[in-house]
């Protein structure tokens, strides 16, 4: 167990705080606010426990540049607003430089104060000094809160660890606790769903989950390999040609575990990749040859929610068509609706399934949603993730 800012003594202490404040702009305006406010517990619990609270957080790729479209300066507004006092903005193309110092000297107890995109620095995503030497010079204690990056080596997530006390904040605590207890002693029957285009990116995740639940559903672009391996026409389907050997393994191994492999048994399929294309629905070795698989189909979306009807403890991570075309939506929102009105445990491995569940109103059903699709994948694989590995044990 990682050590939280509970059990450490923050009162009038500097304290840097790395957050994930990767938030969608459209002309400098936040279009989604989730990230900042998933921070907010703990920096309401720094700011009523009297530390002295310094944010730092990246904001898309500048590359090692200042780049006046990925500064922090919106966040900081959203933040003062939910705050509801003044967040002081350390506004400098270098993040750290004598005037930011000053700044962080001259906090009072209980005052919040936010760097700039952490990014601006070349050395920040290679772990290298002297960012991180200079980042550490302007507190005492270091609180890891960004999830969605903990899965990267980086100055301000991992570096940071070597020069103070280095804990987590609740939203690391939280996502460790639901993802771990899934991996580590899910309430049974534990049903994962993998969905997405490819299977090359999930083989790791596929394989280790596949020593842990009881039910494993393929749903999404990655299901068109899978047939293609078992000998059927796909089509014009998105095809993942390298996995190709890798589908029947998979499918061997679920059967020497003893799990219970579901794949889908028909698909939506349409002429083109379009919202408008003309639409049609074939058994999974019937797919014609000048069509392509966008969505699973309806027998599949019973068989599917059969299973989740049945779950104690479900993740999920992957939609299983292209969801962000209402016509080849219906299979996620179905599996989405289920998984809503399950008293199973429900855990969403961010990224797009994060994005449909919010979209199709159902995001306050689930248990948990994660805030980082790359961590909790690599989380779900069973990697160490160095931006916890870092922080201090109880």
């Amino acid at each position: 167990m990682k050590k939280t800012v509970r059990d450490i003594d923050v009162a009038g202490k500097k304290v840097l705080v790395r957050c994930d404040f990767n938030v969608p702009m459209k002309d400098g305006v936040i279009t989604d606010d989730i990230r900042i406010t998933s921070a907010m517990p703990t920096i309401e619990y720094l700011v009523e426990n009297g530390a002295k609270v310094i944010l730092m957080s990246h904001m898309g790729r500048p590359k090692g540049e200042a780049k006046p479209e990925y500064s922090l300066a919106p966040v900081a507004k959203r933040l003062s607003e939910l705050l509801g006092k003044d967040v002081i903005f350390a506004a400098s193309d270098v993040v750290v430089d004598d005037d930011v110092k000053d700044a962080a000297d001259a906090l009072r107890a209980g005052q919040v104060m936010l760097l700039e995109n952490v990014r601006y620095r070349k050395e920040e995503t290679k772990n290298e000094e002297p960012f991180t030497g200079q980042l550490a010079s302007l507190g005492e204690i270091f609180v890891n809160d960004a999830f969605g990056t903990a899965h990267r080596a980086h100055c301000s997530t991992a570096g940071l660890a070597e020069y103070m006390p280095s804990v987590s904040g609740f939203l690391i605590e939280k996502e460790v606790k639901f993802l771990g207890d899934a991996l580590e002693d899910p309430a049974r029957p534990f049903v994962a769903i993998m969905g997405g285009a490819k299977v090359g990116d999930k083989i790791p995740v596929i394989e280790n989950l596949l020593k842990k639940v009881d039910c494993l559903i393929i749903g999404g672009g990655m299901s068109y390999t899978f047939f293609k391996a078992m000998g059927h026409e796909i089509g014009t389907s998105i095809l993942d040609e390298a996995s190709l050997t890798l589908a029947p393994e998979l499918m061997k191994k679920a059967e020497e575990y003893g799990v219970k492999l579901l794949l889908p048994v028909d698909a939506v399929c349409a002429e083109e990749f379009s919202n408008d294309s003309k639409k049609a629905v074939f058994d999974r070795d019937k797919i014609p040859a000048d069509m392509m698989g966008m969505d699973i189909g309806p027998k599949t979306i019973e068989i599917y929610k059969e299973a989740i009807a049945d779950a104690k403890t479900i993740v999920w991570n992957g939609p299983c068509g292209v969801f962000e075309m209402p016509n080849f939506a219906e299979g996620t929102k179905a599996v989405a609706a289920a998984l809503a009105s399950s008293d199973a445990t429900t855990i969403i491995g961010g990224g797009d399934s994060a994005a449909a569940v919010e979209q199709f109103g159902y995001a306050d059903k689930m248990t948990h949603i994660s805030t980082g699709g790359g961590a909790s994948l690599e989380f779900l694989e069973g990697k160490a993730l160095p931006g916890i590995e870092c922080l201090e044990e109880k």
